[in-house]
């Protein structure tokens, strides 16, 4: 029996975590390079009434596809990351960060008819000030797609889970979404999606889809205000897909579990002790239930970890990645 809400054994947690190291799961979808200026603010511009942020310094971060790629790694598991980048200096920029948290960049493809997806987030005293961006959300074409399909057949062979890291920004489309899956079930590979409402309803069949609680609004066309429309929503999404699982994370309230065949239902309380940044805590969740489905987790399992994992970076400002060890214990425990 599987013990509910956020209750796992320590034995059971090593375990899968033991299971999991240097399994492949491939990640596939739209890469992205954070770039984080940090500072201070003390005066107001004379020019406008907007803050002037002294800033002291610049990091860069992997985002996106890369950013479940880097939490896949520092869980343990061996990311194989697919997907497509810009022939600019961003995308030297991303293939360097990668190379440095000792990522593979030997699947990308680049693609000089778009750039790289570049976010860029000013942070003051811990406060996020503004974000701007530089991306392409057209599809990418079908010479690019075949590339990526043809790199991403070469690895599902061997792989024991499969992300799909939708943000819409065109690496996935409808046709490659159909060869995708097609080839992950050929393969025995269980599809774990972070999904994007444009291409909700081709997410067919896959083992989870992992919508927060606005997403999932969105593609249903109603609100979850109460639990009995969360109960509501999870019927229905998995009614729609035929997935194996529906995980709605919903932010203070924590994550719901959806189960087939009958959408019976496990929540999971958030367990942060505070939260600074919610940046890429999507992308931990997915991470870490794909190592989970690797290391031989059923759903319940994997939501917790995933759930403890999100804890985790949600306690951070910017994107982070989470800590196989501190999965292995119960939070309750230390309260």
């Amino acid at each position: 029996m599987i013990p509910p809400s956020n209750h796992l054994t320590r034995a059971r947690a090593r375990e899968l975590i033991a299971s999991w190291t240097g399994k492949n799961v491939v990640v596939l979808g739209d890469l992205m390079l954070d770039r984080y200026l940090w500072g201070d603010v003390a005066r107001i511009s004379p020019e406008a009434p907007v803050p002037v942020v002294d800033v002291a310094r610049e990091s860069l971060r992997l985002g996106g596809a890369a950013n479940v790629a880097n939490n896949i790694a520092t869980l343990g598991a061996r990311a194989i990351l697919v997907g497509v980048v810009g022939n600019d200096a961003a995308g030297e920029r991303l293939r360097e960060e990668l190379a440095a948290a000792g990522l593979d960049a030997g699947h990308l493809v680049a693609d000089p008819t778009r750039p790289t997806t570049s976010k860029t987030r000013v942070v003051a005293r811990s406060h996020h000030i503004v974000r701007f961006d530089r991306e392409s959300r057209v599809e990418i074409g079908e010479d690019t797609s075949g590339r990526l399909l043809d790199l991403a057949g070469e690895v599902l062979e061997n792989a024991g889970a499969l992300v799909i890291s939708d943000y819409g920004k065109g690496t996935v489309t409808r046709g490659f979404l159909e060869r995708l899956l097609a080839a992950a079930r050929e393969a025995k590979v269980p599809v774990c999606v972070d999904p994007k409402d444009t291409h909700f309803n081709s997410y067919r069949g896959v083992a989870v889809v992992t919508p927060n609680q606005h997403e999932a609004a969105e593609v249903l066309g109603y609100k979850l205000r109460d639990e009995g429309a969360v109960a509501r929503a999870g019927l229905d999404i998995l009614t729609r897909l035929g997935s194996d699982a529906v995980l709605i994370t919903r932010g203070a309230e924590g994550m719901s579990l959806f189960e087939a065949p009958d959408a019976s239902r496990t929540d999971f309380p958030a367990v942060a002790r505070r939260v600074f940044d919610v940046t890429g805590a999507g992308d931990t969740v997915i991470s870490t239930y794909a190592a989970a489905l690797a290391g031989g987790a059923v759903p319940r399992e994997a939501a917790v970890l995933s759930n403890r994992a999100a804890g985790q970076v949600v306690q951070e400002v910017g994107t982070a990645a989470p800590e196989a060890a501190a999965l292995v214990s119960d939070p309750e425990d230390r309260r």
